[in-house]
């Protein structure tokens, strides 16, 4: 499979304080498309800061990172932007819907952004919504969605861009077991029918089982990098999904 992000030697620190706080210790990694990878590890690990840079939210302080095959450490922060528009989805724990705008129209949104409006993209974000289960969802508001709808809007918003990588902070965290595990179904598919790269920030052990690898990062570092069925029984037992379900 070929390496949708690679990181190398990876540093952050954020300057705060004389000293500042060195968040992110020389991190190697690569994700390949078509692979689901969790990163797990104690709060104030690095886990989500890592995914920023990844996703082209943070400048990196030192190192490489490859998305795409194009370097964006040293890149100007206006021009990450253009980078994260055409090569990145982002899924997020709460949502990040506008509560103004309908389902639809908050799908609608990332299709502007990529140049598509009008009935042309009214198409889209109904099929992309189809795909996600929610057809019958395109005029309703986030207020009147349960956290498993809005979470599904985010992600048809994420694939409104057709980007090839995915990235997710902790999408399941807010939802109910049931709920998590069909988002994390939608995941795996993602990554495993559609050739995505799938990379989640997680703290729910629940959904372990779904990931082809886990990474722990420990005090901004990687400390173990695992296949999924090498991780303790004990735990995965606790997490087996039930039957795959459809998107739609």
């Amino acid at each position: 499979m070929s390496s949708a992000i690679s990181v190398r030697q990876l540093t952050k620190t954020y300057e705060e304080g004389p000293a500042g706080t060195l968040a992110l210790r020389g991190i190697d990694l690569d994700v390949s498309a078509g692979e689901l990878l969790m990163l797990m590890g104690p709060s104030g690990s690095g886990k989500t800061t890592l995914l920023s840079i990844m996703g082209c939210i943070l400048t990196a302080t030192s190192g490489s990172v490859q998305v795409a095959g194009k370097e964006i450490v040293g890149l100007r922060e206006k021009d990450l932007p253009a980078i994260r528009l055409e090569h990145i989805g982002f899924v997020f724990q709460g949502f990040n819907l506008f509560p103004t705008l309908t389902a639809g129209e908050n799908v609608e949104l990332m299709l502007d952004l990529k140049g598509i409006s009008g009935a042309k993209a009214k198409k889209r974000a109904l099929e992309l919504l189809e795909q996600v289960g929610l057809g019958g969802k395109y005029g309703s508001f986030p207020a009147d969605m349960s956290g498993g709808q809005k979470q599904r809007v985010a992600i048809a918003r994420a694939l409104a861009g057709e980007p090839a990588i995915i990235l997710a902070d902790e999408p399941t965290a807010a939802l109910d077991s049931h709920t998590g595990r069909t988002v994390m179904e939608m995941m795996s598919e993602l990554a495993h029918t559609r050739g995505r790269a799938v990379v989640i920030v997680t703290h729910d052990s629940r959904v372990v089982s779904f990931a082809d690898r886990i990474v722990r990062i420990e005090d901004g570092m990687i400390a173990t990098s695992v296949a999924s069925e090498t991780v303790p029984a004990g735990l995965l037992a606790k997490t087996q999904p039930q039957a795959a379900m459809s998107l739609v």
